[in-house]
């Protein structure tokens, strides 16, 4: 039979108030009214002369009295503490059940106890009805509910309440949870008694908000009441993100949120004079609240009191309140401290920012005549304080020096909050540490001697990754194998133990690339260190790539391996990080060489079918990134970057006569293109043109300037918007020699590289086919060789579905267009391509961003009359 909780509670509350009010209870059999004495007298003090233990238990008798506290030969008075100290040590074990101590026997000054007691029972199987399978396990988990657990009324009560809170936080407002025990016989150990449970959870319907009902209200209407609470929405098909379901404690949120409302705009008096909640029917409720706006409030005189550090003046320019501005309740929070931004301008932050950690900074109304607030700011100052210690734990893998040079905070150092805060935020951008979960414990402090420990607390985060993937683009199959060793460790490169699978933990970052399919063949390898020599944030870089390229023939449909185009490249760079305007800034530079090898691969863009180019490059970039906290999900900051990359001027010294060649080549392509040459001198002219292109594009010569910004901002909580802009220019010294065939800029599609690597850069424009965003000729015929000018603009929402270490997932829906042109005669920025739509991505730390977007085109492409439609993107190893 099933023992009821109830009736399970009953009992234990019964014995429990037994026990504390009766602490002892004698009882003297027949046999010991012979003994010397036969009752204890109130008071009268005993030496114990045994003690036994009776009842059913698993425990030793010895194990049972070491609980107790008591032991033979100990003076005890009958009754007194001792007695009631070793029931409630014996109750608060949580081991044993009907708790009781008797006189056995009294033999001159000599007592003899019994304690008699059994174990509580013990849980063998846990039963949940009511939810999904899948979710079981979980409950069993939050909830300790393991094999072999105590069964205490204290394990029933919490099990329950925890259940009913959890539902309820999800909408279902009638949960209801009823836990049954049933009694079951233990065959191996027949003193123990085991206990299966059955948890039966009834959740009901979810309880949606129909109505919220506002009284008393003139100065604001309901509507911007109902807008103003974040958390409880009234039913409305328009609510997505956040829905109409009724939670206790949001609720109450909300209503401090109605307050706060009013506050903002003077109405100091505002309060809620009553709130209720009218059950409709089992899937509906209505919200009841009654106001009371008060008057309108205007600030008055402010002064500082206590401060002796910052002048009036200072104060005054930070608190940005002035004699005359309506009551803002709210904002003169913000400004005495604003807890939702870390970085805010306002006092404690002023004083935190120097040092002054336990400072204390309290606005007081001193009058409110006449609807005139005058405030006194009452500053606690202290004493400056000084970081004594700073520590780092958690880091299992990374090296200690990887993150302590990370660090803007020193032992010695005064402190600074805006330190603090940046340390966490460079921790975070290492990509070897879960951003969600770093934190920081300030032990030790001593407000006296203005000193306090530091200590950041990191949890470490799978920090390599494998590509390993296939698709269908670019004509073909194509096929990648990647890994990318973010926390490498070269140093230990011939230390065999350290591999795990590969040496970590100094930071390093090694990656390995090989991409093939029947079109080409690409072979990458690059290495970093990001702090070369160990003292500076110069961060050296170097990379070697091999691409061989084949042409596509049309009759067979596959890559004809005798037209091929190879491409060697290496480059080397240094970036570093600066201090002005300030340390968000990096100036990085770079080296670059490609060969490009070209046989009988014949195209509009490659004239010289047989020849070679060359591309010596110098890149400078400046950049500014200053979004926080984790680089896959940042909800603030900005960055942007702009860089130039510059070949020599080889025109200018080579002596070769470029305009002669214009004009030579301009000649020979009338020829092409005139019917009335024989097809021999045609060829002849053909063959002409290659020479001289062989000759124009020997050695590379132009200039490529790039821009690219993002900007972050969360609206509401976890709700953030990015917009981002990029431009990109391809330019030539020489305008005889014109532009060249390499470098180039080809928009539209995911922003994946394709197979033709000849130094060109793919753009993502989603809702349109990859590279297919190509200027047009004076036909308005597309010219498939890519841009020397292109612009785009973005915006998207982004809002997580969970930033955990194992996998952060986000949506997002985006608006972006972009346009692409091949002179700056043509060049019409706002003459976009648009488009819109919805992603996901999935973020995890062994297979770095995932994504799928589907996009809608709105414009045609180039060549095309109608609106290309909707496209399906997936994404790889990159974000938008």
């Amino acid at each position: 039979m099933g023992k009821q909780v109830n009736k399970l509670t009953n009992k234990v509350l019964l014995k429990t108030y037994l026990l504390f009010i009766f602490t002892l209870l004698f009882v003297v059999n027949n046999q010991a009214l012979q003994a010397q004495e036969t009752n204890p007298q109130n008071g009268e003090k005993y030496i114990i002369g045994g003690i036994a233990v009776v009842g059913e238990t698993s425990f030793s008798e010895q194990t049972i009295i070491t609980y107790s506290g008591l032991r033979a030969g100990e003076e005890v008075i009958i009754p007194g503490d001792k007695i009631s100290t070793a029931i409630k040590k014996l109750w608060n074990s949580n081991l044993f059940n009907n708790i009781e101590i008797y006189v056995n026997r009294i033999e001159g000054n000599l007592v003899y106890l019994e304690i008699r007691l059994e174990d509580l029972p013990e849980l063998n199987e846990v039963k949940i009805n009511g939810v999904k399978k899948n979710k079981k396990e979980k409950l069993i988990t939050e909830n300790s509910l393991n094999k072999g657990v105590k069964v205490t009324e204290n394990l029933l009560t919490t099990t329950k309440n925890y259940l009913v809170n959890k539902y309820k936080k999800e909408g279902f407002y009638n949960t209801k949870v009823h836990i049954n025990t049933i009694e079951i016989e233990d065959t191996i150990q027949t003193s123990k008694t085991v206990m299966n449970m059955v948890v039966n959870i009834d959740k009901g319907k979810k309880v949606k908000v129909k109505d919220i009902n506002f009284s008393g209200n003139s100065i604001i209407k309901d509507s911007k009441l109902k807008k103003a609470m974040k958390n409880t929405k009234q039913k409305n098909i328009t609510h997505i993100l956040k829905r109409s379901k009724y939670i206790s404690a949001d609720f109450k949120e909300d209503l401090n949120s109605i307050v706060n409302k009013y506050k903002e705009i003077g109405y100091r008096d505002a309060r809620i004079l009553s709130d209720s909640l009218v059950v409709l029917d089992e899937k509906n409720v209505a919200l009841y609240i009654d106001l009371e706006e008060g008057e309108l409030y205007t600030f008055g005189k402010v002064s500082f009191i206590g401060n002796t550090v910052y002048s009036d003046q200072v104060l005054r320019r930070t608190l940005r309140i002035n004699p005359g501005d309506t009551y803002n309740g709210v904002l003169l929070e913000k400004r005495i401290a604003d807890t939702e931004n870390p970085d805010a301008i306002d006092i404690t932050n002023l004083y935190q920012n120097n040092g002054y950690l336990f400072s204390t900074i309290n606005p007081v109304e001193v009058s409110a005549e006449g609807n005139i607030i005058d405030l006194e700011i009452r500053i606690s100052e202290g004493k400056p304080v000084y970081f004594t210690d700073i520590s780092v734990v958690g880091n299992d893998v990374t090296n200690d020096h990887v993150i302590y040079r990370e660090l803007f905070t020193r032992p010695g150092q005064l402190y600074n909050k805006s330190n603090v805060i940046r340390t966490i935020r460079e921790l975070s951008q290492l990509g070897f540490f879960d951003a969600a979960q770093i934190a920081t414990n300030f032990n030790n402090p001593n407000p006296n001697e203005g000193t306090i420990d530091l200590e950041y607390v990191v949890v470490e985060t799978g920090s390599s990754q494998i590509e390993l993937q296939g698709g269908y683009g670019g004509g073909g199959f194509i096929g990648t194998l990647g890994l990318s060793f973010n926390n490498f460790s070269l140093r230990n490169i011939f230390n065999l133990k350290t591999y795990k699978p590969v040496p970590r933990g100094d930071g390093q970052k090694l990656a390995l690339r090989l991409q093939a399919s029947q079109f080409y063949q690409t072979y990458s390898f690059s290495f970093t260190e990001p702090w070369l020599g160990g003292q500076k944030p110069v961060q050296f870089s170097t990379s070697l790539s091999h691409t061989k390229q084949f042409l596509y023939d049309s009759r067979t449909g596959k890559a004809d391996k005798d037209k091929r185009f190879n491409i060697t490249g290496i480059s080397v760079g240094l970036a570093k990080r600066l201090n002005v305007p300030d340390n968000f800034f990096t100036l990085s530079q770079a080296l670059s060489y490609q060969h490009y090898n070209l046989k009988n691969y014949n195209t509009g863009l490659f004239t010289f079918g047989d020849g070679y180019s060359n591309n010596l490059a110098y890149t400078i970039g400046l950049s500014r990134n200053s979004t926080f906290n984790d680089p896959v999900f940042p909800v603030g900051g900005s960055s942007f970057n702009v860089s130039a990359k510059l070949t020599l001027p080889y025109s200018l010294f080579n002596n070769v006569d470029y305009h002669a060649l214009k004009v030579e080549r301009e000649e020979l392509s009338g020829i092409v293109s005139d019917p009335s040459y024989t097809n021999q001198e045609r060829v002849d002219a053909n063959n002409g043109i290659a020479a001289i292109d062989q000759e124009r594009f020997k050695w590379l010569e132009f200039y490529k300037i790039k821009f690219k910004a993002d900007w972050y901002a969360e609206i509401v909580k976890k709700l953030v918007l990015k917009p981002s802009a990029e431009f990109g220019f391809l330019g030539a010294y020489n305008q005889d020699r014109g532009d060249i065939p390499f470098e180039r800029f080809f928009l539209g599609g995911d922003g994946l590289g394709s197979y033709s690597l000849d130094g060109r850069e793919t753009i993502g424009l989603r809702g349109y086919p990859n590279q297919s965003i190509q200027p047009v000729d004076d036909n308005g015929v597309p010219t498939n060789d890519g841009g020397t000018i292109y612009n785009k603009f973005s915006l998207e929402l982004r809002y997580p579905i969970t930033l955990k270490q194992q996998a952060k997932i986000f949506v997002l829906g985006f608006m972006e267009g972009g346009i692409s042109f091949n002179n700056f005669k043509d060049y019409s920025p706002y003459d976009l391509k648009r488009s819109a739509g919805a992603g996901l991505r999935v973020f995890m730390p062994a297979f770095g961003l995932l994504g799928i977007d589907l996009g809608y085109g709105f414009d045609p492409v180039p060549g095309q009359t109608k609106a290309n439609g909707w496209e399906t993107h997936f994404i790889i190893g990159q974000q938008f």
